[in-house]
């Protein structure tokens, strides 16, 4: 909804059930919107002035949502709350007073709703994805259902179908068939020989693209250092070094001090992607980088590690340096998918911003558990998303229970 969220302001008028109402059939009034917080509205009911007393949320995008003049061309009854029944004896006079040059809902929304609700990925369509158990590379799996744009994706050699991962349509972990191979990119062979029955490979158009960059001239090199996120750790930005030059942009990238041998845990970023840093940006912008394991010299010093490694740092120009115009503020509230637990989302907080750099914390848990996030992230949603898509969105935590997150009683 977001080409079209123009349309949407406070003072905006619209027709919804009046719920201050004793008659046994479902009637409607005019509200005008007070406030707005994502996809949610504080509605007044029209009439009561400056009275709160009956202010009310709701999903501005809910199927009881209609432009004015809905419930005329519909042949529903307006009829006024029984609270303020007794101000006027001529309602109409009043409404026609009132919505006047007044600004509503445009006639076409519920279709742009609608339509905005209307996903290109479908059951039955398979897809190369990360492998969750073996970062370095990936496995093709198949499309199990799709709500609002996310994917539950069951690993194709799953016998049970219980093997799966949950990402968005528009995430960097999922691929066409095919591409693993493309760019050189390690990936795990299914035992199936031939295609199950109704399942289909993906369009490549419908997966997001990737910037186009010219590998000829200066670029990255294998042993080079840069900072981080780790894949495995959200809240932390490491030290890191480039394993392996793909085609196309992309890097295999490890973590220094906790690699292992084989490169398993190896992982696959772009290189315009938001999470990977020139050496120096944790400290130029005040965020604790996280030093190699076992690494004894600290405070991190990157001129003494680069020195004794006999290493290089990546040039800072090949990086993405694009900060968009996101709006996004400290505070503000939304819906975060946890990364770590990728079928969840959870009520979220922005706590830091660095750039286009977000720093996400679930409310209600310990900050160990926060994540940076890019502000384009599909993995971001406003409030009321959830409730929009009929997902299933995880309350803060409560202090006062026991909860039993990654493996841990607390």
């Amino acid at each position: 909804m977001g080409i079209c969220w123009g349309d949407i302001s406070e003072n905006v008028r619209v027709e919804v059930p009046n719920t201050d109402c004793s008659l046994p059939t479902k009637v409607f009034w005019i509200a005008g919107i007070i406030k707005l917080a994502g996809y949610n509205a504080l509605l007044r009911y029209e009439g009561f002035e400056n009275d709160s007393g009956l202010d009310f949320w709701c999903n501005i995008c809910g199927s009881d949502i209609h432009p004015v003049g809905w419930c005329a061309a519909s042949g529903k009854p307006l009829v006024p709350p029984r609270t303020i029944q007794h101000k006027y004896t001529n309602w109409k006079a009043f409404l026609v007073k009132r919505l006047t040059g007044a600004k509503t809902l445009p006639p076409d929304f519920s279709q742009k709703v609608s339509e905005s609700m209307q996903y290109p990925f479908k059951p039955c369509m398979r897809v190369e994805v990360v492998d969750k158990r073996h970062l370095c590379r990936t496995r093709v799996a198949v499309v199990e259902s799709v709500i609002g744009g996310r994917l539950r994706l069951v690993y194709e050699d799953s016998e049970d179908r219980t093997d799966d991962f949950w990402c968005h349509m528009h995430s960097p972990l999922i691929h066409h068939i095919g591409w693993s191979r493309s760019i050189g990119h390690r990936f795990k062979r299914s035992d199936i020989t031939k295609k199950q029955d109704g399942h289909f490979d993906t369009p490549p158009h419908l997966f997001a693209k990737v910037k186009e960059v010219d590998q000829s001239g200066e670029w990255f090199k294998e042993g080079m250092k840069l900072e981080a996120i780790d894949p495995l750790n959200l809240s932390t930005i490491c030290v890191a070094t480039i394993r392996k030059v793909l085609a196309d942009g992309f890097l295999m990238i490890g973590i220094d001090g906790s690699e292992a041998a084989d490169g398993s845990d190896w992982f696959c970023y772009h290189a315009t992607s938001p999470s990977i840093f020139p050496v120096g940006f944790c400290e130029i912008n005040m965020i604790e980088l996280t030093p190699p394991r076992g690494y004894t010299k600290l405070p991190f010093k990157w001129f003494d590690y680069l020195r004794e490694t006999g290493s290089i740092a990546a040039p800072v120009k090949l990086f993405n340096k694009d900060v968009p115009n996101h709006g996004f503020r400290v505070g503000m509230k939304l819906e975060a998918v946890d990364l770590m637990e990728p079928r969840l989302i959870c009520v979220a907080t922005v706590t830091r911003i660095i750039h286009r750099l977000l720093r996400i914390h679930f409310d209600g848990w310990e900050e160990e558990y926060d994540q940076w996030v890019d502000c384009e992230s599909p993995d971001l949603y406003p409030v009321g998303w959830c409730q929009l898509t009929g997902y299933q969105l995880q309350p803060p935590a409560s202090q006062c229970k026991l909860v039993y997150r990654k493996g841990v009683l607390l």
